[in-house]
């Protein structure tokens, strides 16, 4: 049984979620400005200094990453995609090229379904040096707010501490406030096609 002050929040957070994918929706010139959000990202000290890095793979009016993504396997560096099981939770996929990728259900682009039980393709939370995470909603603190599934939120509870959380997002997706939770995770930076907030991180 939810209190009022918990209904009150899930409330709040319905309607900023609701403006979040209307601003998203109408954002403008998606495709110049993820270009210039994807390489503020791979411009980070952090992006330098890590062996593997998680990229999410884009779905509807999410900052673009998959233009991004050839160019990022060719930089030496171990490319890690998630993908959503039929338990509902994510796991991590090690990406050696664009064509390990087809589109699957709802229509997103995940890796192929006889790839993804490779032993050698699986890949552990902890492996992972850096995390580019997607979200809904944003503040500069680094709040975040996602679809209420808690993917992401599982997944990261298994990443390492000093693995640095880089959310991506437009200008658009940021709010004064969002609300967080106990088990909720702030982001170590959000960047966006105007600048990069540090978050509080966790």
């Amino acid at each position: 049984m939810l209190t009022e002050s918990q209904t009150d929040i899930q409330n709040f957070k319905r309607q900023l979620r609701e403006q979040a994918h209307e601003a998203r929706k109408n954002q403008e010139n998606k495709d110049e400005l993820s270009r210039v959000i994807c390489e503020k990202f791979t411009a980070l000290a952090e992006y330098k200094a890590a062996n593997t890095v998680m990229y999410y793979v884009d779905v509807r009016t999410e900052v673009r990453t998959r233009p991004a993504l050839p160019a990022a396997l060719e930089h030496g560096k171990k490319i890690v995609v998630p993908w959503c099981n039929t338990q509902g939770e994510l796991e991590l996929f090690h990406l050696l090229g664009m064509d390990d990728l087809a589109v699957g259900m709802y229509k997103i682009l995940e890796p192929k379904v006889e790839l993804r039980d490779l032993p050698e393709r699986r890949v552990a939370a902890a492996e992972l040096d850096l995390i580019m995470v997607p979200g809904v909603a944003f503040d500069r603190t680094g709040a975040r707010m996602g679809h209420g599934k808690g993917y992401y939120d599982k997944l990261l509870q298994h990443a390492r501490r000093d693995a640095p959380l880089v959310a991506l997002a437009f200008e658009c997706q940021l709010f004064p406030l969002i609300p967080m939770q106990p088990h909720d995770i702030f982001m170590d930076k959000v960047i966006t096609e105007l600048t990069i907030y540090p978050g509080k991180g966790r």
